[in-house]
This record gives C-alpha cells, structure tokens and sequence, in this order.
C-alpha cells in the first residue's frame, strides 16, 4: 500500500480523457473534419493504418462510460469538447447537436456527482481553420477564444473547471517542427509561431471563459513537462540539457508566469517569437491552477547536427520501460511538481494527466491482471504524495486514462486505459488497475470532492 496519507483531505481523485481519442462519430450530427481526420488519411502517419473514426464510440455509449466512472468511485473527470463538434468551421454556424451532447454528458455526470473538468483544445483544430493557416496565424487564436466563449456559455451554469488548452508543446513542437502528429508539419518559423498563439488562444480564451460563464470558474493551462538530465558531465551534455529544459519546459512555464520567452531559446531558434502588443500579458493571464501531465523524464546528450534544440534523448539502460518505451521513473514526478512548485508559485497544482501503456493480456475468463500499470499507478501516486510533503499545492491527480482509446500515431495497439476496450465488440471490461484505484480511492478518502451542488438543467 502506498503512503498516500500527505495528501490533503479535499484531495481530488480523477480520469482523463480526450474527445479524438474516444468519441469516434466523425460525421454525425453536423461535426465536421479535424486535423486528425485529415491526417489519419496520410499514408504511413498511423500505426495500421488506424483511424479515429470509431474509437471508443463514445459518443453512442457516453451512458456507460459514466457508469464506469461512477464505479470507480472517481470525484471528477477531465474530457474534453470536440471543436469541430460544436462549431464545424471553426467559426460562424453553431452545431446545436454537438453543444446537446455534451449537455447530456455534464448533466449526467453532475447526476452521477462527478465535476466536470472541461478542456476546450485537446488538438482537433477544424480542418476549415487549419485550410486558412492553421495556429501559425493569429487569427487562430482569436477563433479559439470565441468558441471557449461559446461552449462556456452553453455549459458554464454548470461546469466550473475549465482546461484551456492541453499540451501546447505537442501542437507546436510534435505537429509543426517534428511533424509525427496533426497537422504533420516539418517547419521551425511555423512551430514557433504556432507555439505562440497556441499561448495567446489560451489567455484570451481565459478572458473568454470568465465573461461568459454563469458560474465562477476556476481555470488552468494543461502543459506536458518533463525534468531533464545530462547524459553526461561533458559540458556540451550540460549545455544540450539547459536547451532540452527551455525546449521542453521553460517555452512554455515561462510566458505563463509572466516572464516571457527565454532569451536563450530564442537565440538556440534564431526565430523571434510574433509578439504584438500586450500579448504576454494576455499569456501571462491570471489562472487558477496549472495542469501538469507526467509521462517519462528525459536523459540527452549534445546532438548539435539534429533540430532544434540540438539535444537528443537518450534511452536508460536497465531501466523498466512502458510499451511506448517510456522509461518508468515515479520519482521524476515528485521532482517536477516540487521544482514546479518553487520556480513559479502556482496558486494551485493538478496532474491532470498521468499514466502507462503496457501490452495487456485477457485470460480466458475475461480479466486484465495488468501488473505492471498497477505498480506505475501506486508508485506515481506515492511521488504525488512525496511531493505534497515537500509543499507543493497539489490537489488533485487524474489517471490517463478511463479507457484504452485511439494513442494518435500509434493508433490502437498502445493502450493506456483503467478499462480494456474490445475494439471489435465495444465491450468494456474493468483492468485489476481500475480496481486497484477505485481501492485507492475509497481508502484514502474522496466524496468531499464534488464540493457546492450543481443544479442539472432540466
């Protein structure tokens, strides 16, 4: 059993989970084509030649997946609203049935005395917005902030947590410069660019949130943050793991805390963030948390002929890897959310992504004796814990993810979830990884999570 008793008795236990990855349902109800989409057509970019367009089917059997949350006695789940659901083009028209669907997913929850956590970008940008320049053009950025108005407008009576954006770092750097995901870009100018308004989208839609939302709303940024280690002391290896730490970390906590870019960084692109006006003060808006997602820590060395940052990652020798050849490393977290925590004084800290795929096995009777996402669960809940006694403002922690879903590039045969999904079938069946943290959760406290009543609209 883990020594989770640090964390504090409001402590909030959760899920996550993003609207590509489970929904399926491409072209029902008025939605129409994401990035995703369109990149799932390039030959060779999905593993098998995986698709989205079904997933989870989520958006037929939402019912059960609530179920599922309710039965692992979680207090909050984290989602995210599909953009292209609700509003096609990415501006202009409104699809009313999308905005009904997640209508009935909030009310359900909310019934089910789950909080709803929202994230509005989860990297489905319409392709209407992508075919007039996509997050290099700041005009991006100003659609991101009318459509968070429109979605908390429909849902903010209700909702009161709000993720702007999720991992700014795989949209500009992954999506623009490395091209391995949407829109599949190879470009430094434009993944600098990108980065950017991505940034900007999330301060305004901030401003956004807050004016058109009924209810007071708590609100945070999502970044995907990784501590960095030299692979050796040669001091070019030092040098490679300060530009790795800027590429990967400071980019982005930098401009959010009012700080701007680094300077360094700038000088290691040779690319001028477009900067206009007020816009790090529009950044460096005010939140109410910062979302951290924790995944493997990294280990480089100088690699001064590759891209930006000219620093590459190593692999750990004997160390435990997960099925995406993460190395396991629990105490990489505790680390972070300390480092974090000391750097930049959040008001308040959430792991709002958290996780491991492994390569699952279903027994003939049906179970999921998955061990090993066991130990990786237990083991980075007691760093979470670890860290809360070192004084982080931890308060909350959500698993990724409910269920095994679409893992972008790598399509199906990575799975993440607490739940086995059957792709074949639908059938949802609970892993010994599930169990265990619905244990965990009812041990270690949980139910005054849902906070004030909300009302269900009826």
């Amino acid at each position: 059993m883990p020594d989770l008793s640090t964390l504090p008795p409001d402590f909030l236990w959760g899920v996550a989970t993003s609207a590509y990855q489970i929904e399926g349902a491409v072209r029902a109800d008025g939605r129409k084509p994401s990035i995703w989409d369109t990149f799932c057509t390039r030959p060779g970019a999905i593993d098998n030649g995986d698709t989205g367009e079904v997933a989870c089917d989520h958006y037929h059997r939402w019912p059960q997946d609530v179920a599922l949350l309710r039965d692992l006695g979680v207090g909050a789940y984290r989602f995210s609203v599909a953009w292209p659901r609700v509003r096609p083009d990415g501006v202009g028209r409104v699809n009313p049935a999308g905005l009904d669907f997640y209508d009935r997913l909030v009310d359900a929850m909310l019934t089910a005395g789950i909080r709803p956590f929202v994230t509005l970008y989860h990297w489905d940008l319409p392709q209407a917005l992508q075919d007039r320049g996509g997050w290099p053009r700041r005009e991006t950025a100003e659609a991101f902030a009318d459509y968070a108005a429109l979605v908390a407008a429909r849902l903010g009576d209700r909702v009161t947590d709000w993720c702007t954006v999720n991992e700014p770092l795989c949209v500009a750097w992954i999506g623009h410069l490395e091209g391995r995901m949407a829109p599949g870009e190879r470009d430094l100018g434009r993944a600098v660019r990108a980065g950017h308004h991505v940034l900007l989208g999330h301060g305004l839609a901030t401003a956004a949130i807050r004016a058109h939302a009924a209810r007071p709303a708590s609100i945070g940024p999502v970044l995907n943050l990784s501590p960095i280690d030299p692979a050796s002391d040669r001091p070019a290896d030092l040098a490679a793991a300060r530009r790795m730490d800027g590429h990967v970390n400071r980019w982005w906590l930098d401009p959010l805390h009012g700080r701007g870019y680094p300077a360094d960084m700038v000088d290691t692109y040779g690319i001028e963030p477009p900067v206009r006006d007020d816009d790090l003060a529009v950044i460096a808006t005010p939140t109410d948390f910062l979302g951290v997602n924790y995944y493997f820590r990294q280990v480089v060395t100088d690699d001064p002929a590759g891209p930006a940052p000219y620093a590459r990652q190593l692999p750990v020798p004997d160390a435990p890897h997960t099925a995406m050849d993460w190395e396991v490393h629990p105490d990489g977290l505790e680390r972070l959310l300390v480092e974090v925590s000391e750097a930049y004084q959040p008001a308040k800290l959430l792991v709002t992504e958290s996780g491991s795929a492994w390569p699952d096995v279903v027994a003939a009777d049906g179970v999921i004796a998955d061990a090993e996402r066991t130990d990786h669960l237990e083991r980075h809940l007691a760093a979470c814990a670890a860290a809360v006694r070192r004084g982080a403002p931890l308060a909350g922690y959500f698993a990724w993810s409910l269920l095994d879903n679409f893992e972008w590039a790598y399509g199906y045969d990575k799975r993440f979830g607490l739940v086995h999904v059957d792709y074949q079938t639908q059938r949802r069946t609970m892993k010994a990884s599930g169990a265990r943290y619905a244990d965990l959760i009812r041990t270690h406290q949980q139910p005054t999570a849902t906070a004030t009543p909300v009302a269900v609209r009826g």
